[in-house]
C-alpha cells in the first residue's frame, strides 16, 4: 500500500460515472474502479482500500449487498452508498447491513462527495495503521455487562417491556417517553445504547438524535418507526451515524439481534476509542440545540457534551 496516497475504489455498471468519479479524484487518492459488485470483491480481497464508493443499483448486486460483503472482508474499509434512488428498502439496508458512513444522493455534489471521501479515508489510515479490531472477548479493558446501561425513548411503553425482555440479562434499561426525561438520563449516566422511537407528538427526536452523536459519538443508536419517509433517514445516516434502524412493529428476533450487536460493538468502542472516529457526523449547524431551548434541557446538553469529551478523553 502506498504510504503516501490512500486508495478509493469507485464501483458502479456505468462507464461515464465511473470516468466522472475517477477525473474528480484523481490526483488525490490511487482511484481504482469496478463495473459490478464481483469486480469490486475481487479487488478488496487482493489489497488493502480505504474506502469504497458504490452505486446501489447495479446488476447481479446490489451496492448495499456489496458494502456488507466488504465490510466482513476487511472491516477497516469505509463504506459510503452512492445513489440516485430514495429507495427506502436500500437505505434501511445500507444501515442495518452495510454500517455504512454515507449515502451520497446523485447527481452528487462535487465538493459534499469529496469532503465525505476524505473524511472516511482518515478514519481509515488511522485503523489501518494502528488496527483496533480485535475480538471483543481478547480485551481485559472492556466494561463489564452490568456496566452497561440502555435507554428506550419511546411514547410506546411497549417498545421499552420488549426491549427489557430481549437485552442482555445483566444490563441495566433506562425508560423515557419524553426527549426532557431521557436528556435527564444521558447527562447523569453512561448510556451505551438508545432505542428511540422516531415519531412524537411534541419532541424532535431525529434532531435530538443528530445532537447527541455530536456530543457523545460512542453511545449508539438504534431508530424504530414505520417505514416512510426517506429523506429522514438518510439525514439520520450522515447527521446522526444512527446504528440501526428497526421497522415497526418491531420484529422480536430483528431487536434480539440488533441490541446484541450494538453492546457488542460498544463494548469494542469502550476498549478501542478509535473506533468512535467511524460514527463521526457530517456537518449540520441544525444538529446544535437551540438557544431558545429551556435553560434546564440546555444544561441537560452541556452536561452530555461534557461528558462525551471525558470519556473520548479516556
Amino acid at each position: 500500500m502506498n504510504a503516501e496516497r490512500a486508495t478509493v475504489l469507485f464501483v458502479d455498471d456505468e462507464e461515464r460515472i465511473l470516468r466522472s468519479l475517477r477525473m474528480q479524484f484523481r490526483g488525490r487518492y490511487e482511484v481504482l474502479t469496478a463495473g459490478s459488485g464481483s469486480e469490486a470483491l475481487d479487488i478488496v480481497r487482493g489489497r488493502s482500500v480505504h474506502a469504497v464508493v458504490s452505486d446501489q443499483r447495479m446488476p447481479g448486486m446490489l451496492g448495499a449487498e456489496l458494502l456488507s460483503r466488504v465490510r466482513e472482508i476487511s472491516p477497516a474499509t469505509m463504506r459510503l452508498l452512492l445513489t440516485g434512488y430514495s429507495d427506502m428498502q436500500a437505505i434501511v439496508a445500507s444501515v442495518n447491513e452495510g454500517e455504512i458512513f454515507r449515502f451520497i444522493e446523485k447527481p452528487w455534489q462535487a465538493q459534499r462527495l469529496a469532503e465525505a471521501v476524505e473524511q472516511a479515508v482518515q478514519v481509515a489510515r488511522r485503523e489501518l495503521a494502528a488496527p483496533v479490531l480485535a475480538p471483543v472477548a481478547a480485551s481485559a479493558s472492556l466494561p463489564d455487562a452490568n456496566d452497561i446501561r440502555l435507554l428506550t425513548m419511546d411514547e410506546d411503553p411497549a417498545t421499552f417491556a420488549l426491549v427489557r425482555e430481549l437485552a442482555c440479562t445483566r444490563c441495566a434499561v433506562e425508560y423515557a417517553p419524553t426527549l426532557e426525561g431521557a436528556l435527564a438520563v444521558l447527562s447523569e449516566q453512561e448510556i451505551a445504547v438508545v432505542i428511540a422511537g422516531l415519531r412524537h407528538r411534541s419532541d424532535d427526536v431525529i434532531g435530538a438524535l443528530k445532537t447527541l452523536k455530536r456530543y457523545s459519538p460512542g453511545t449508539l443508536t438504534i431508530a424504530v418507526s414505520p417505514l416512510g419517509d426517506s429523506y429522514g433517514l438518510i439525514e439520520l445516516i450522515n447527521q446522526g451515524q444512527i446504528y440501526r434502524f428497526l421497522p415497526k412493529p418491531l420484529s422480536r428476533e430483528l431487536l434480539r439481534r440488533s441490541l446484541q450487536s450494538a453492546v457488542d460493538h460498544y463494548r469494542r468502542i469502550r476498549a478501542a476509542p478509535l473506533l468512535a472516529a467511524r460514527h463521526a457526523v457530517e456537518e449540520s449547524a441544525a444538529a446544535e440545540p437551540s438557544a431558545s431551548l429551556s435553560s434546564r434541557l440546555l444544561g441537560y446538553w452541556r452536561r452530555i457534551r461534557d461528558n462525551g469529551r471525558v470519556q473520548q478523553g479516556a
